[in-house]
C-alpha cells in the first residue's frame, strides 16, 4: 500500500520533496500551501552549490534552459575599493553540476512545472495535528482533515506550523542586521567583472553581487548592520552604512530597492511527534553569509526522501542527527564569516585580507571549509 505523505509549504524545500517522491509508486503526497498562488514574479537571485544542482539534476534541472541561468567561474573578494583575491569556483564542479546562480521565480517555476497541478492545494493552513496509533491527522482551519502516514514541514523561518505541531511557541531571532536588494544591467556597470560573483567587505556592511541569467541581469544584495529600533530609510542606511566607503558603488542603488529584515532560527528540534519531520527555513534558517539557504533546502529534502525510500523504522532519529551536524557546520561558518567581512579596525583589515590571500590559495583549507559543504 502507497505511504501517504503531506508536505505544508510550496518552497523550494517542499517542491523538490514533491519532485523526488513523484519518481517513488510507494507514495502518494499532496502539498499544502497557504498562499493563494505561487509567486513567479520576484526576480531576487540564489546560488545553488554543486551539492544541490545534484539533487536537482535527478529531477531534470539539467534540462532548463541555460539561459535562464548562469555559472560563475569566480568569486572576487573586495576590501572597500581594493581587490583582495578571488576564489576559483570551477574547482567543486564536473562535467554535469557546476555551481549555479539565477532567479529563485525560475527554480521554483521549474519545480511546480514538473508537477501535476492537482498536487498542490492553496489557501490551506494549518489548525491542530493529531497523532494516531500508526497515522497522522492533519485538520485545516477551512474545515478539511486528511489522515497521512507521514507529515513534512517545509514553510520557513517565521513557520507557525512548528508552534502548532510542537505546542509551542517558536520566534526567530533577529540577526541584527538588514538585506537589501536591487538588480542591474552588466551594461550599465564597470566597477567590477559581471560574469563573476563579488563580495564587497565594509566596516558596517558587505555586497554581494552576482548574474542570475545569461543576460548578465545582476542581482545584488547588501547586508549591513541595524538595530531592530533604528529607525532611517534604506537609503540613509545604504548611505551611512555602506556607500560612504564605498563610493564608486554608489550607481548599483539607483532603481527600485526592496528590503527585509534577516531572521536566523533559535536551535533545530525534533519533533514530539513520530513520522513528523522539517526541513529548509523549518528545520533551520542560517545567516545569509555562507550561500546555503537554497542549497540546504534542496539537500534536507533529498536527506529525507533518501530515508524514507529506505522504508525503515523509526527514521526521525537518523534524520534529525544527520541533518543537526551539517546544520552545525555551516551555521558556525556563516557566523565566522559574517564577522570577518565587517571588519571595521584598519590593522585587522589589513591581517583579514593577507589572511585570505593565503586560505584562498591552500587546497588542504578550501577542501575543509568549503569542499565538504559544496560536494
Amino acid at each position: 500500500m502507497k505511504k501517504k505523505i503531506a508536505i505544508i509549504g510550496a518552497g523550494i524545500g517542499g517542491l523538490t520533496l514533491a519532485n523526488l517522491l513523484q519518481k517513488s509508486s510507494n507514495f502518494e503526497f499532496i502539498i499544502y500551501e497557504k498562499s493563494e498562488t505561487l509567486n513567479l514574479e520576484e526576480g531576487f537571485g540564489i546560488q545553488l552549490a554543486v551539492n544541490s544542482v545534484f539533487v536537482l539534476n535527478q529531477i531534470g534541472f539539467n534540462n532548463l534552459n541555460k539561459a535562464e541561468l548562469f555559472n560563475p567561474k569566480e568569486l572576487n573578494f573586495y576590501s572597500n575599493e581594493n581587490k583582495v583575491c578571488e576564489l576559483d569556483l570551477t574547482q567543486f564542479n564536473n562535467e554535469t553540476e557546476k555551481y549555479t546562480t539565477l532567479k529563485r521565480s525560475t527554480l521554483i517555476k521549474f519545480l511546480k512545472d514538473k508537477l501535476f497541478s492537482n498536487l498542490i492545494r492553496f489557501n490551506k493552513t494549518l489548525e491542530t495535528v493529531e497523532q494516531n496509533q500508526n497515522t497522522i491527522k492533519i485538520n485545516f482551519k477551512d474545515g478539511v482533515s486528511e489522515e497521512v502516514d507521514f507529515l513534512v514541514v517545509s514553510d520557513g523561518v517565521f513557520s507557525q506550523t512548528k508552534s502548532i505541531i510542537e505546542k509551542k511557541i517558536f520566534k526567530p531571532n533577529y540577526y541584527g542586521a538588514l538585506a537589501i536588494r536591487t538588480q542591474v544591467k552588466a551594461k550599465d556597470i564597470s566597477e567590477f567583472k559581471a560574469e563573476n560573483i563579488s563580495l564587497f567587505m565594509s566596516s558596517k556592511a558587505h555586497l554581494v553581487s552576482y548574474p542570475i541569467n545569461d543576460n548578465r541581469d545582476i542581482n545584488v544584495v547588501c547586508i549591513l548592520r541595524k538595530k531592530l529600533n533604528e529607525k532611517k530609510t534604506i537609503e540613509q542606511l545604504l548611505s551611512e552604512k555602506f556607500v560612504n566607503e564605498n563610493k564608486h558603488l554608489s550607481n548599483l542603488f539607483k532603481g527600485d530597492l526592496k528590503s527585509w529584515s534577516i531572521y536566523t532560527s533559535s536551535k533545530p528540534i525534533k519533533s514530539i511527534f513520530k513520522k513528523v519531520f522539517y526541513i529548509g527555513d523549518a528545520f533551520y534558517a542560517f545567516p545569509p553569509t555562507l550561500a546555503q539557504g537554497a542549497s540546504q533546502s534542496i539537500e534536507s529534502a533529498k536527506e529525507l526522501y533518501d530515508l524514507l525510500i529506505d522504508n525503515k523504522q523509526n527514521i526521525e532519529n537518523t534524520y534529525f542527527e544527520k541533518r543537526l551536524k551539517k546544520t552545525i557546520v555551516i551555521n558556525n561558518r556563516s557566523r565566522l564569516n559574517y564577522f570577518a567581512f565587517h571588519f571595521s579596525n584598519p590593522v585587522l583589515k589589513i591581517f583579514r585580507n593577507e589572511f585570505l590571500k593565503r586560505l584562498i590559495k591552500s587546497k588542504s583549507f578550501i577542501n575543509r571549509y568549503l569542499g565538504k559543504i559544496y560536494n
